[in-house]
């Protein structure tokens, strides 16, 4: 399986959906390589940057949740940056 590496950029509007977001990025925590999150306060917005390495399903799938939280938007960059991944993580 051909895994990639991208960034989904998040803008949090509505923190109502703060918990749903966590929650989603806690269950796709296995290909999360990392993640920063700035709360821009005198805009009232959370921008959030999520770095992964995952099959290209996997990231169009979980920046598509994302984006349909109620306030939120999530956009994806993916590089070039392709490997094939030995096994399947389970």
């Amino acid at each position: 399986m051909e895994s990639r590496v991208a960034v989904i950029g998040i803008v949090v509007e509505n923190t109502d959906s703060v918990a749903a977001l966590n929650e989603l990025l806690h269950e796709y925590g296995e290909w999360i390589i990392g993640r920063m999150g700035i709360p821009y306060a005198k805009r009232g917005v959370n921008v959030i940057s999520v770095a992964i390495d995952a099959p290209q399903d996997v990231i169009s799938a979980l920046s598509g949740k994302v984006g349909r939280l109620e306030g939120v938007s999530a956009k994806t960059a993916y590089s070039n940056v392709v490997r094939q991944e030995e096994a399947e993580r389970g």
